[in-house]
């Protein structure tokens, strides 16, 4: 039993803290809105990403190098790396486009009005759209991509931010918070592998903005990607057919290429800072 347990005060505060064990204790605010005047690079090409290689930030560039894979060639783009660490989402430039000063966020610059997008759902519907790829066209099976596309929008913070924090990052480990996390990530995966025991992809034999949504978080869970040994923590060898769609997404080129962007962790021949030609990955 907690010798010291927390005592709820009758008003929260925010107190800042320098804490050795919390990388983002120095940068983290309870208010929004710019803390410091920074301007973002702007490439040349048409659209300019703003990211990191993170589950959520992964979509974005998979996405943007599975539209160049489909030769769609106005689809090239310049990603441009966001240090969080370093507090560069709460720059000016990045706070403009996009206000909750999260990875990744988007300028389209193909309208004569640049087009910011942010939230990475937004961004794979955005593109989509934009060059009629991933996303089905009938009415039924588009809806159907829609549904697990925005279910994985709202479950995946309970795989990230619920077991990821607890199990990976939170200075102590905590058994209530890792067991009602463990077992909602369970339960989610069991929901995805019921689903693909009858299906090649999420919405059936056409892959889909929703496999590459899902992908980063569920797919790279189950395939040991995501912080280390919950895999086996998770026990996630009964969801076979999670694995089999997890390692099918995972053998495609083009998503090879898209977790290399902007990152710089791991091994070396995995990493690319920078984006800004298809020679990058050459180099």
């Amino acid at each position: 039993m907690n010798q010291n347990p927390y005592q709820l005060p009758k008003v929260w505060t925010w107190k800042l803290q320098s804490d050795p064990d919390n990388k983002f204790a120095n940068i983290n605010r309870p208010v929004s809105g710019s803390t410091q005047e920074r301007k973002l690079p702007v490439g040349k090409h048409p659209f300019q990403l703003y990211s990191l290689a993170t589950p959520n930030g992964m979509k974005v560039p998979i996405m943007f190098e599975e539209l160049l894979e489909s030769k769609i060639n106005d689809a090239d783009y310049d990603a441009w790396y966001i240090d969080i660490e370093e507090g560069d989402q709460f720059g000016s430039g990045f706070v403009a486009v996009n206000p909750n000063s999260k990875i990744p966020a988007l300028m389209d610059h193909t309208s004569a009005k640049p087009t910011r997008v942010f939230e990475s759902g937004a961004i794979l519907l955005h593109l989509a759209e934009k060059f009629g790829k991933f996303l089905p066209s009938d009415s039924q099976n588009r809806t159907e991509c829609l549904n697990w596309l925005f279910w994985q929008m709202g479950s995946a913070p309970y795989l990230g931010g619920g077991f990821g924090h607890f199990f990976a990052y939170a200075k102590e480990k905590m058994q209530y918070p890792i067991d009602r996390y463990t077992m909602e990530t369970k339960r989610q995966l069991d929901v995805l592998n019921q689903l693909l025991k009858n299906r090649k992809y999420l919405v059936g034999d056409e892959y889909t903005i929703a496999d590459i949504a899902n992908w980063t978080w569920y797919g790279q869970t189950v395939l040991g990607k995501l912080y280390q040994d919950s895999a086996e923590f998770l026990g996630v060898k009964i969801y076979e057919h999670v694995i089999r769609w997890a390692k099918a997404i995972d053998a495609r080129p083009a998503v090879l290429r898209g977790c290399m962007v902007n990152n710089t962790q791991g091994d070396a021949d995995k990493q690319l800072r920078e984006r800004h030609s298809k020679d990058d990955f050459l180099k």
